[in-house]
């Protein structure tokens, strides 16, 4: 008996789905799909052999993820986002390579945001709706625009952070430094 759960109109080929998961209507995963615990799978989303998605993972309506997306725990991914797998694709190509995709933990991808392969979206990133990401996001960078530019910083909570010089101190409690480019939780 499966650990999870699978909407009637699910089709799930994949043995590998953690306990606790939710998969919706119409969504397919395929077999060597990787999903781990108490994500929750919207409808009509698509895994493909090959993707690896951590445990409390939300992925919601419409959300393609291909072979080689990796995606660490605790990250949400809104509705119609797209990700790709290919640098240069083109109908029946023969020599075709997949490009792996990281998106780290507590990341958060807007709805319709477009993440361009290659890329490393950074941990509790923040990517606005309709960007399109062409480059690696820092950890907290707070992006959004086509093409993505960073914006800011954002806590782990999701609240935009203010630096005071190179320190700043989240209504939460989570207190962060910047150095050069980076921001770095204390």
């Amino acid at each position: 008996m499966a650990n999870f759960f699978k909407h009637p109109t699910a089709l799930v080929e994949s043995d590998e789905i953690g306990q606790g998961t939710r998969i919706w209507a119409y969504s397919h995963i395929m077999k060597g799909a990787k999903i781990g615990e108490d994500c929750n799978i919207c409808d009509h989303s698509f895994v493909e052999s090959g993707a690896i998605i951590g445990s409390r993972v939300t992925i919601k309506n419409g959300v393609s993820l291909w072979d080689r997306v990796i995606i660490e725990d605790d990250v949400f991914i809104g509705p119609n986002a797209v990700l790709t797998n290919d640098l240069w694709p083109r109908s029946k190509k023969s020599d075709w390579q997949i490009v792996e995709t990281l998106i780290k933990q507590g990341a958060t991808i807007g709805a319709n945001a477009t993440i361009v392969c290659g890329v490393v979206i950074g941990q509790y990133a923040m990517i606005g709706a309709g960007s399109v990401i062409t480059r690696n996001v820092a950890d907290y960078s707070l992006c959004y625009g086509n093409p993505s530019r960073s914006h800011g910083w954002v806590c782990k909570c999701a609240k935009k952070l203010v630096f005071d010089l190179d320190f700043s101190e989240c209504q939460c409690g989570c207190k962060y430094q910047k150095i050069e480019n980076k921001v770095i939780l204390k």
